[in-house]
């Protein structure tokens, strides 16, 4: 009987971490996704990575101090001109808290605009899991000059 216990336990635990590695792995494919399909200008791509809520928001702090609450309804409904002005993005030092259908995620981000100039930000990003899909419900954007 012992032994039967030992391995359900290990079972369900190894069990467990697959499930965390494959929610973390979803969630940086949903966020690299998101970062290139602004850039690109891909209006229905970058609307798939969201979930607008009742409790969305989006919010920015500029490298000169200043915030900007942005409406999350222009993540999925840009207006003409907003998105698809190139370049690329790298994301790093991801740190991700998932629980069940929640998560929270940090990452760094270096952006990359088409003529090279590189500018720096820590993102926070909220998410749920909608129809066993990864689905951004908020975010926090620093923006910093790197010493």
């Amino acid at each position: 009987m012992k032994k039967i216990l030992l391995f359900l336990l290990t079972l369900l635990t190894a069990t467990h971490g697959y499930a965390q590695q494959a929610d973390e792995t979803a969630i940086k494919q949903l966020l690299e996704k998101e970062s290139a399909t602004w850039r690109a200008g891909d209006i229905k791509g970058h609307a798939d990575c969201w979930a607008i809520k009742p409790y969305s928001r989006i919010v920015v702090s500029t490298i000169d101090g200043n915030m900007i609450d942005v409406d999350p309804n222009l993540m999925i409904n840009p207006p003409p001109g907003m998105m698809g002005k190139g370049g690329t993005s790298i994301n790093s030092n991801y740190k991700m808290s998932i629980n069940g259908n929640n998560a929270w995620v940090s990452h760094n981000e270096e952006s990359i605009a088409p003529d090279g100039t590189k500018s720096y930000t820590i993102e926070f990003r909220m998410l749920e899991k909608i129809n066993n899909q990864w689905k951004l419900t908020g975010q926090s954007i620093h923006a910093y000059k790197p010493k």
